[in-house]
C-alpha cells in the first residue's frame, strides 16, 4: 500500500508518502481498498500537532472505497459491498487499509464515491451541529461563519431544507456568490463589511438564537455578539487559530450566553449515534436537498500541496485525494 505518514508534527513538508503492508484484517475488521479520500481541516490539526497524537502517525479521518476481505466475525458487510467513514480512525490517507467494521457505513446506489468521501465527516458534524448542539427550528434565523467552507456549504443546505433562514459570513465576493448559490438567504463580506453590524440590521436588532464558528480566535467576539439573549455559541473548529481562555462573565455581561465545544468523535461514540447520524446524512444527500460540491481534487502524492492551498483559504466547498 502507499500511504501518507508523518514523523513529527509541523508544516506540510512534513507529510511523506510511503510504502507500507496490510496484513490481513483482524477479528471485526475488513479491509478497503479506498478510491476516495476526503480532506478536512481537522487534519492540519493533527499535522501541526494542535490535536495530537502519537507520532509516527498516519493522517486523515474520512474516505471511501470497496470492501475486499473480511475479517473473523464479520457479517454487517461483504467483498464488494462500497463503504464510507468520516470518524477514523486516524490513517486515511492511504490506498488500501483494513479497519473496524462497526465504523462503517454502506453506500447507497445514488451516491458516488467521491460525493460520500467529501461527505462524511463534514456531513456528519453538518448533522449533529443542527439536529443535536442546537436543534434547529423552522422559523430560526442562524449565524454560519465561513459559509462557504466545506462544512459551510453543507450546512447552509441542511438548514434551509429545516426551514431556516441562513445568515453566512465568507472572506470574498467570490465565495459569497458560492455561498448564496448553496442556500444562505443573506451573506456578510467580513472583508468589507462589519458584521455585527450587518447582522443587527437583517434581525431588526434581535441578534440570532444560535452561531456556528468553525473559524476560532478571530471570530470569537463577533460571534457573541452577534447572539440575541440566551443564545448559544457553538464552536466547532480553529481555521483561524485555538479561541482563546473566554472570560465567562462576558457571557453574562452578554445576555446570559450558553458557549459550546462539540465534537463530532462525542457525538458518534455509540455505534447506534453513528449510525443514526449517517442514516440522517446519506439520506438527505440521496434526496438531492443537500449537494455536496467537490470543488478540487489533488493526487495522495499531492497533499502537501492539498494542505497548503487549504490553509491559505484558497479552497471552497469539498476536497478529495485520489489514491
Amino acid at each position: 500500500m502507499k500511504a501518507i505518514r508523518i514523523e513529527t508534527t509541523g508544516g506540510p513538508e512534513v507529510m511523506k508518502l510511503v510504502d507500507a503492508e496490510v496484513g490481513k484484517p483482524g477479528a471485526g475488521q475488513v479491509r478497503v481498498r479506498q478510491t476516495a479520500i476526503g480532506l478536512n481541516y481537522i487534519d492540519t490539526y493533527h499535522r501541526t500537532g494542535l490535536y495530537p497524537v502519537p507520532l509516527p502517525s498516519g493522517l486523515g479521518l474520512e474516505a471511501a472505497g470497496v470492501v475486499e476481505e473480511l475479517g473473523e466475525g464479520v457479517t454487517s458487510l461483504k467483498p464488494g459491498d462500497r463503504i464510507a467513514y468520516g470518524t477514523g480512525p486516524i490513517g486515511a490517507y492511504a490506498d488500501m487499509r483494513n479497519l473496524p467494521a462497526n465504523r462503517l457505513v454502506k453506500l447507497p446506489d445514488a451516491i458516488s464515491d467521491e460525493t460520500a468521501a467529501g461527505m462524511m465527516l463534514k456531513g456528519m458534524t453538518a448533522r449533529y451541529l443542527l439536529r443535536a448542539t442546537y436543534v434547529v427550528k423552522p422559523g430560526d434565523t442562524i449565524l454560519l461563519h465561513a459559509a462557504a467552507g466545506g462544512v459551510g456549504l453543507i450546512m447552509s443546505q441542511w438548514a434551509k431544507a429545516l426551514g431556516a433562514t441562513v445568515i453566512g459570513t465568507v472572506g470574498s465576493d467570490a465565495k459569497a456568490e458560492i455561498a448564496r448559490a448553496h442556500g444562505c438567504d443573506h451573506v456578510i463580506n467580513y472583508s468589507t463589511e462589519d458584521t455585527v453590524k450587518r447582522l443587527r440590521e437583517l434581525t431588526n436588532g434581535k441578534g440570532v438564537p444560535v452561531v456556528y464558528d468553525g473559524v476560532g480566535k478571530d471570530t470569537l467576539m463577533v460571534s457573541l455578539d452577534c447572539l440575541s439573549p440566551r443564545g448559544m455559541f457553538v464552536s466547532f473548529g480553529n481555521a483561524s487559530g485555538p479561541v482563546p481562555p473566554l472570560d465567562m462573565l462576558l457571557l453574562s455581561a452578554k445576555g446570559s450566553l450558553y458557549a459550546t465545544r462539540p465534537t463530532l468523535m462525542a457525538y458518534t461514540a455509540s455505534d447506534a449515534d453513528l449510525q443514526d447520524t449517517a442514516r440522517d446524512l446519506v439520506d438527505i444527500v440521496a434526496s438531492g436537498k443537500v449537494k455536496i460540491p467537490v470543488n478540487q481534487r489533488y493526487a495522495l502524492a499531492d497533499v502537501v500541496q492539498a494542505h497548503r492551498d487549504l490553509e491559505s483559504r484558497k479552497t471552497t466547498g469539498t476536497t478529495v485525494l485520489t489514491p
